[in-house]
């Protein structure tokens, strides 16, 4: 899901909508079954199923991060340049500090995905772990 890097309110809404398997992550994980019931459940499809969606929402989030921080370092840069030639204008210099704001808010999405994503799978592998292994 490629979101827009222009509507700064639609981007931050789309990253909460794209978080939903995170938060949503306990609720699935209940649905495994405990020890009495766990011929009922395939826990090993359920785990194995929970943990490629994980990575497809981690790996869509961090990639529309990183691709909206390069395009706000670009703007960034160009108007570095347009307020070191007319140093005097206010809207440019306006411009400027509103996409260093932006640059700054972007850069700690980053942090939030990677807390988001070590809290997320804490949770699946403390559930999962006795079904599903990574990189099997």
């Amino acid at each position: 899901m490629a979101v827009s890097c222009f509507d700064f309110l639609g981007f931050q809404e789309a990253l909460k909508k794209m978080r939903d398997v995170d938060d949503k992550i306990i609720y699935a994980l209940n649905a495994l079954p405990t020890e009495s019931f766990k011929g009922q459940v395939n826990s090993e499809s359920t785990c194995r199923d929970l943990y490629t969606k994980l990575q497809q929402s981690h790996l869509a989030r961090q990639t529309n991060i990183r691709n909206c921080i390069t395009l706000s370092a670009a703007t960034l840069k160009k108007l570095r340049e347009q307020r070191e030639a007319q140093p005097d204008d206010v809207d440019t210099d306006s411009k400027f500090k509103a996409e260093q704001r932006k640059l700054r808010v972007l850069q700690a999405e980053l942090n939030v995905e990677d807390i988001i994503k070590e809290r997320s799978y804490k949770a699946f592998n403390e559930r999962c772990r006795n079904y599903f292994h990574a990189g099997e």
